[in-house]
């Protein structure tokens, strides 16, 4: 199963605008007839403008100094966004303590800096961050999906499987979220469950190659090898080049005695991934 990348959240459209020096919508500003609300657009620009030019824009109004404390805690958060995709984790997660700093009952950040700690592996931190996210907000749906990520790299699949239920009863048709819990549940070995949650992945979405690839999983678990081999292939199908469905699939053709046809879908796998045998040893399965 692929596993989703954390993640972050900014700041809703123009709500940095609205808190521009803590006066009303509609209100005149010193520089409204300058370049200094279109610093404020391009930070708020989310993904609708360049990384560099969203940076930019971040910058020059943090600089300018004249934003009240909440619209400078957005600011932080939003340049710290832009600061994690190019990949600069570390300079991202100053922005997000800045921001919290600034507001501490302020989410987003939280979540953000979680993120930013997941993805440069430092998932104790990661999962810190996250509790304080979903602290503040028990309803963060980002929060609980990216702690679970946090606590699959630990090995910590319950953990994992009890944030996805809370992502589920918040936002229950999110076909990502019913794969990566069948997945969490099936390294438990609960086996059934994990294969209802698969099945209703793949309901909400047919072309989820992911969801079919975790699916030949649990069969190849219950020693179903068609039907693992009918799941593997879907993926496959849909995601060409997936190492682990070529993989699972070879493995499900050898215990059928196809000696021929599994040789051949386990080099392919190997050849795409190194150490593919040994995620599947984890998973328990050899």
């Amino acid at each position: 199963m692929k596993r989703a990348r954390g993640r972050t959240t900014g700041c809703g459209a123009l709500c940095l605008i609205l808190l521009l020096l803590g006066l009303p919508a509609g209100a005149q500003t010193p520089k409204e007839d300058g370049s200094y609300l279109k610093t404020v657009e391009l930070c708020n620009s989310a993904e609708h403008a360049p990384l560099e030019t969203r940076i930019g824009g971040c910058t020059a109004f943090i600089n300018a100094h004249q934003g009240a404390t909440k619209a400078l805690a957005i600011a932080y958060n939003n340049r710290g966004n832009a600061y994690a995709e190019t990949g600069d984790y570390d300079r991202a997660i100053r922005d997000f303590d800045q921001s919290i700093e600034l507001n501490p009952a302020y989410s987003k950040p939280f979540n953000n800096r979680g993120v930013a700690y997941l993805r440069k592996g430092e998932y104790d931190l990661a999962i810190k961050a996250l509790d304080e996210a979903i602290k503040l907000d028990p309803n963060y749906v980002d929060a609980y999906f990216n702690r679970a990520a946090a606590h699959l790299k630990k090995n910590e699949y319950d953990h994992a499987t009890r944030d996805y239920d809370e992502v589920i009863r918040l936002q229950p048709n999110l076909d990502a979220v019913w794969n990566a819990r069948c997945w969490a549940r099936a390294m438990t070995g609960v086996l059934q469950a994990a294969l209802e949650d698969c099945n209703k992945a793949i309901q909400l979405a047919a072309n989820n190659a992911a969801a079919h690839d975790s699916r030949g999983l649990i069969h190849l678990k219950m020693g179903q090898w068609s039907a693992a081999i009918d799941d593997y292939s879907s993926a496959l199908r849909l995601a060409p080049n997936m190492a682990s469905a070529l993989y699972g699939r070879g493995l499900a053709r050898l215990r059928q005695g196809d000696k021929a046809g599994g040789d051949t879908d386990l080099s392919a796998a190997e050849r795409i991934q190194d150490g593919i045998g040994e995620d599947f040893g984890r998973y328990g399965v050899r």
